[in-house]
């Protein structure tokens, strides 16, 4: 049972993240929240901006002295998630005008989310993944707008919305991850860290089953 000794740090405060790493059975011995600037650089597209801060959170974590303390053992996971239209970076976000124009311009379409996963192994290893996820959603009405805007839902949200919550009927389509659409590709994210030799199978024997 010594593989139980690795410890994990979630480079995120994320609560979406932390309830999906609870899904499969999977808790971090540490959440170190690494704050970065988020502004895309020029002519950056969604997908390497997702890329980009995913590596810059897990660097800035690890480099924290509360994740130097916990010892040689330490997997650091980080992520990023970014909504593109087109080449276009939709904002996480912040202001009741920003969440009603980002939901005005994904009325009716298409967009690609774009899911990132960083993972720094204990050798120092670095591996990443970016899952890209296709949504339509269908033509909003001015009720479907108003109603969804006054629920405060879209705060801090890529695009405008959370597809965990009421926006998920807007969804008429969904071709990818809707883990990654949350914010975390579980599929890609145990990939990564099976892939590093983190002792998942150990941890979910450890743990309780989900729902329980």
């Amino acid at each position: 049972m010594a593989e139980l000794a690795a410890k994990l740090v979630l480079a995120s405060g994320s609560p979406r993240r932390l309830a999906l790493l609870d899904r499969i059975g999977l808790a971090p011995d540490l959440l170190n929240p690494a704050d970065v600037d988020e502004t895309p650089q020029r002519r950056e597209t969604p997908r390497r901006l997702s890329l980009r801060l995913a590596q810059e959170k897990a660097f800035k974590a690890k480099d924290s002295p509360l994740v130097k303390n916990l010892g040689s053992t330490v997997y650091v996971l980080a992520a990023d998630t970014v909504v593109g239209l087109g080449r276009r970076v939709l904002p996480k976000a912040e202001t009741y005008q920003e969440a009603k124009d980002c939901l005005t311009l994904l009325s009716g379409r298409s967009h690609w989310v774009y899911s990132s996963v960083c993972l720094l192994a204990p050798d120092g290893t670095k591996t990443m993944r970016c899952v890209e996820t296709k949504v339509r959603f269908k033509r909003l009405s001015r009720d479907d707008l108003e109603s969804y805007l006054k629920s405060d839902e879209w705060k801090g949200k890529a695009g405008g919305y959370a597809i965990q919550g009421r926006a998920e009927a807007f969804v008429r389509y969904l071709s990818g991850s809707h883990s990654g659409v949350i914010g975390l590709p579980l599929n890609e994210t145990v990939a990564l860290l099976q892939g590093a030799k983190y002792p998942v199978q150990m941890r979910w024997m450890a743990a309780p089953p989900a729902g329980l």
